[in-house]
């Protein structure tokens, strides 16, 4: 069987132990054979006779002096393998710290794993009933609240067509575009803010008024799926706080103007957001499709908008989650620059 790993603040303890600040056994033994060898030469120094000249004097120093150096020498080595040893094994130490810090961060997020996947099944039940609400709108009419109220102004009226400019007209009765009452300011800015939560009725309302209209319908589904592909990068529209700009920023984009004129509208200072945005549009084309044809629609959509709206609404709008997505959007494809 294998022997049990010491623990880290074993191996720290024997690191110190095993240290170069005391002086060990090979050490004295060393001093003594030293201490020995110095007396006996001493002794025949004393006793016996010394051969004369240059290369007696050399005999007599080798022989005195290279027994001192390799006892010396050995002692020497003997101090740098105990030095080695305690390296490694504080280098141990500091593994064996490393591998128990790496299973305590392995067990704490094990024990987050199935309450982070609880909250994942939430939000995907949560966007499974959305997908299910908006499915329904075009097979459900409510006649009772396609009337606007007396004090509602029409935005982004469905222009009244001329079949008889084209081919003779034919007696089939009015079609159903025309009977629809125009979209409100109002109703087109709740719409593009999206219902806030799956009891949000006057949110469904507006939703579902919007989608009756054929160009208000095309710029809703564009920011549902932008809106989409940017939650699965986990940006949230609601995590957002862009700057806000003035009202005459926005009508003179509404008027065409690009560039640093309008600068102040790409609000979004979120970095997190921005690179993963910027890094999804490279490397994704159909998220980069899907985020150009948003920005066009959101172009056309908002000049026929702005020409109804106040300096209020234009405030109301630029807080939705539509406007938002057209902010982040627009900074990371170069329309502020």
């Amino acid at each position: 069987m294998n022997e049990p790993h010491p623990k880290p603040r074993d191996l720290g303890l024997l690191a110190r132990q095993n240290g170069t600040s005391q002086v060990t056994a090979p050490e004295w033994a060393a001093a003594g054979l030293s201490l020995v060898w110095v007396l006996a030469v001493a002794a025949y120094f004393f006793t016996g006779s010394m051969e004369s000249g240059v290369l007696g004097f050399v005999l007599v120093i080798l022989a005195v002096f290279l027994p001192l150096a390799l006892i010396w020498a050995v002692v020497t080595t003997l101090r740098s393998v105990r030095s080695l040893r305690a390296e490694a094994a504080r280098l141990q130490a500091t593994v064996e710290a490393m591998r128990a810090a790496y299973v305590s961060n392995q067990q704490a997020g094990t024990a987050m794993k199935p309450s982070v996947e609880r909250k994942l099944d939430e939000i995907a039940a949560a966007a499974r009933h959305t997908e299910t609400a908006l499915a329904s709108f075009n097979s459900r009419r409510d006649t009772g609240l396609t009337v606007p109220s007396a004090d509602r102004k029409a935005v982004l009226v469905q222009p009244a067509p001329q079949p008889e400019a084209e081919q003779p007209g034919l007696a089939l009765g009015t079609p159903a575009e025309d009977l629809r009452a125009p979209l409100s300011v109002t109703d087109f800015v709740r719409a593009v803010q999206f219902p806030e939560s799956p009891d949000d009725k006057e949110g469904f309302r507006a939703l579902r008024l919007a989608l009756e209209n054929r160009d208000v319908a095309k710029l809703i589904r564009a920011a549902q799926d932008v809106l989409t592909l940017l939650s699965q990068e986990g940006i949230f529209m609601d995590d957002l706080k862009p700057d806000r700009a003035r009202p005459e920023l926005w009508r003179k984009f509404a008027a065409g103007e690009r560039g640093r004129g309008i600068a102040a509208l790409g609000g979004v200072r979120d970095r997190s957001s921005l690179a993963l945005t910027a890094g999804r549009m490279r490397e994704d084309p159909i998220f980069r499709d899907a985020a150009h044809h948003f920005l066009r629609t959101f172009d056309r959509t908002f000049s026929e908008f702005e020409k109804h709206a106040s300096d209020a609404d234009l405030a109301d709008l630029a807080d939705t989650r539509t406007a938002r997505a057209f902010m982040l959007l627009g900074r990371v494809t170069g329309t502020f620059d």
